[in-house]
């Protein structure tokens, strides 16, 4: 259970970098929560590589977080349905939590 509660607390660490950089960037002017919440959901259904979202340049680093937040469909929490879109730093490929594409 420990192990589980470290590994959670190191994504949502990983989480806010990918906040703190949309900031640094000016890419969205809404609430932090909005989009934490919106990145962690893209993770749980495309399990993202946010190691390596977090390095990559400015234009592939914007490619997936404007595509998961003018994707997402906010019906439940965390969200599911990303129309469409499968983001770049996509661990898997998946439109529904479990379901392969």
């Amino acid at each position: 259970m420990c192990e589980k509660i470290g590994v959670e607390k190191n994504k949502m660490t990983k989480y806010v970098k990918i906040c703190e950089r949309v900031e640094k960037l000016k890419l969205y002017s809404g609430e932090r929560i909005d989009a934490l919440m919106d990145i962690e959901s893209a993770d749980l259904v495309f399990d993202l590589r946010l190691d390596d979202w977090l390095k990559a340049d400015d234009f592939n680093f914007m490619h997936d977080f404007y595509g998961i937040c003018d994707n997402i469909v906010r019906d439940e929490f965390p969200a599911t349905d990303f129309g469409l879109f499968i983001p770049r730093f996509a661990g898997r490929a998946t439109q529904k939590m479990g379901e392969a594409v």
